[in-house]
């Protein structure tokens, strides 16, 4: 028996492969699918089913492209309606995986299709299940996803029921293998790792504890924040289909010239630049919006950039393909190539770069009691702002900043210096800001964590005291 969990970073998403006895399924797979045909191949089996646990709103799912290349079936939990061929599962229903056997579980809640697959091993003993957004490592599926005319308060009533009926009944040792980990917007907080067992979350999930439906629902449905903009755009490609992967990339991987850049520029593509956060800083082609390969790139994709609008690349050399593979991860297609030569081709042709100033925290230090003009833009969450910030900052969330009536608010006579918690956001925001014809910019190097060390630096905590 062998079971590998492929775990993407950067979208807190678990995919997995099951092999045995020459046959094979994956679950929940990632929308660019040779990982799962290489495994496949290593392991001499064929893919024989491809189990969905739902239709996902954070990521654009590989079922249609596996089922293409494979020939297998993709099989929903009870309530599921696609637009395309499928396989629905009855609750209770087997599927056999060669010796293994994979039981279809219908848990409603996070969305009314959710189902659990769980895993028996030769003998028949319960070994893991696959808890798809029904149950994460501390925490459970938010309720509040798009299922129909529901409200969320009707959904976590069902989930309470599906996780005391069905769940909180299966042995401690059972593994649990979630459909996402830490950071996920899927749900309020889970917890740092990516597995765990039943008996484990009986003991520490919040959601298991012994408690009334009306008291998990009131806990379940309370401090939910806003889900991305793109989760119902996403969850509805799953539902309906998409383009394939092959067309997008023939696409997006058109490597253009200085002239063929700038008339793509001309036609109302939107510039993008991958390269990381330090890197683009320093020079960058004008009007580009910076999202960084090197942090949370398909969620801020996702969240930010607008899915009716062609895209041209800026990237580092080699990752071009990354560029292209990970904004089609979350749905985003409409990449019409890339700068060949990257910003060394822009420069060489003779063409203006911009660029953003970064600042040490020291230096903010030393500016905040003669700079009258300043301004600290904080683009961390609001949870985050309300933990800890500088004295007089102004929170605006970087998701929020795509929003005209957002960024009219902001003071275009004003010094901004801005700040997330590391300077990944910050540079996001930078790029944004100069966009939209701010150019009094400071991006503070290190964010949040350097702010606070800098004992100089007047910091409102979480209890309203001032250090």
């Amino acid at each position: 028996m062998h079971i590998e969990q492929l775990y993407t970073n950067c979208l807190s998403e678990a995919a997995y492969f099951i092999a045995h006895n020459g046959e094979a399924a994956v679950i929940d797979p990632l929308r660019d699918i040779d990982q799962y045909l290489q495994l496949a191949k290593e392991h001499k089996a064929t893919i024989k089913y491809i189990f969905e646990t739902h239709f996902h709103a954070d990521f654009v799912s590989g079922h249609l492209e596996l089922s293409k290349a494979t020939g297998a079936p993709i099989v929903y939990g009870p309530l599921a309606e696609p637009s395309f061929t499928f396989l629905q599962a009855k609750d209770g229903q087997v599927f056999s995986i060669g010796g293994l056997s994979l039981q279809a579980i219908h848990t409603p809640g996070h969305t009314l299709e959710s189902t659990c697959f769980l895993l028996s091993d030769e003998q028949g003993k319960p070994y893991c299940l696959f808890s798809g957004d029904t149950l994460f490592v501390g925490d459970v599926g938010r309720p509040d996803l798009f299922s129909g005319n529901l409200s969320k308060e009707e959904l976590a009533g069902m989930l309470y029921d599906s996780l005391n009926s069905k769940i909180k009944t299966l042995d401690d040792s059972v593994i649990l293998y979630p459909a996402h980990g830490p950071g996920s917007a899927c749900g309020k907080k889970l917890g740092n790792e990516t597995h765990s067992t039943i008996g484990a979350q009986k003991q520490f999930n919040y959601a298991l504890a012994e408690q009334t439906k009306e008291e998990f629902v009131a806990v379940v449905t309370e401090g939910l924040a806003t889900p991305p903009a793109y989760f119902p755009l996403n969850a509805r490609i799953n539902a309906q289909g998409y383009s394939d992967m092959n067309t997008v990339m023939e696409s997006g991987l058109k490597p253009c010239s200085v002239s063929e850049f700038k008339e793509q520029i001309a036609n109302g593509a939107l510039i993008l630049d991958t390269r990381p956060a330090t890197v683009f800083t320093q020079a960058f082609v004008p009007d580009s919006l910076s999202i960084g390969l090197d942090g949370r790139f398909a969620e801020w994709a996702g969240t930010l950039l607008p899915f009716d609008r062609d895209m041209i690349l800026v990237t580092e050399e080699g990752k071009e393909k990354e560029s292209v593979t990970r904004l089609a991860r979350v749905g985003l297609d409409r990449v019409k190539g890339y700068l060949q030569g990257g910003v060394a081709a822009w420069q060489q042709a003779g063409e203006d770069t911009d660029l953003i100033i970064d600042i040490e925290a020291d230096e903010l230090a030393m500016d905040i009691p003669f700079d009258q003009r300043m301004e600290v833009m904080d683009v961390r969450k609001e949870s985050e702002f309300d933990a800890g910030h500088i004295k007089g900052a102004t929170n605006l969330p970087l998701n929020l900043m795509m929003d005209p009536l957002h960024l009219a608010q902001v003071d275009t006579d004003h010094n901004l210096y801005v700040h997330c918690a590391g300077g990944y956001r910050s540079v996001i925001a930078c790029s944004i800001l100069k966009r939209e014809g701010f150019h009094n910019l400071r991006n503070i190097l290190g964010g949040w964590t350097k702010i606070k060390a800098e004992k100089s630096i007047p910091i409102v905590e979480h209890n309203g005291q001032k250090v």
